[in-house]
């Protein structure tokens, strides 16, 4: 199997890729936090509208991963927004039937890449800061990704609780993996 990584850019694919949002939300996170939450989520934060406008206003970058037995079909996705800090890791997410192949690991490392190349280009780290890194939220039950999040360097930097609405709070923790630009 070989796999390849693509900058989405149309509406299809940015259609594409919520689709494979509720696909994979709904079988992952439906066990963790409900399915009332999981639908609620993936309305507010994983819709077309919502990736669109985090495209938009928000200086997202989305991302997909194809197997190339398959042309065309989404098999994993990130999103990064660089910041202050280094590059936020908003979203990483692999199919069911894919993971444990490499593509997180894959995606990992393309997304590492594309830190470094973006904190030297963008200048909106924070140059008072010891080193960038990238940063992610996790939900603090999502025992696998924190154990994948370890072993590819990520430390657990502290906790939060974040209230989304509509009754429901996101209960994470912050991860930091700092790098050097160079």
């Amino acid at each position: 199997m070989t796999f390849k990584i693509k900058k989405l850019e149309t509406t299809r694919e940015l259609e594409d890729v919520a689709a494979l949002a509720s696909e994979i939300w709904t079988e992952h996170y439906t066990p963790l936090i409900g399915a009332a939450q999981t639908a609620y989520m993936i309305d507010v934060f994983q819709s077309a509208e919502r990736i669109k406008k985090d495209i938009a206003d928000q200086n997202y970058n989305y991302f997909a991963a194809y197997d190339d037995a398959l042309p065309g079909r989404q098999i994993g996705y990130f999103a990064l927004r660089p910041d202050e800090k280094g590059v936020f890791v908003s979203k990483i997410y692999v199919l069911k039937e894919y993971r444990q192949k490499g593509i997180a690991t894959l995606m990992m490392n393309f997304i590492l890449d594309f830190a470094k190349a973006t904190v030297k280009s963008e200048k909106l780290f924070d140059t008072n800061r010891k080193q960038p890194c990238l940063w992610l939220t996790v939900n603090k039950g999502n025992l696998g990704s924190i154990e994948f999040y370890k072993k590819t360097g990520f430390t657990i930097e502290e906790e939060i609780v974040t209230d989304i609405g509509n009754g429901f709070f996101m209960d994470d923790y912050v991860m930091t993996l700092y790098f050097d630009a160079d």
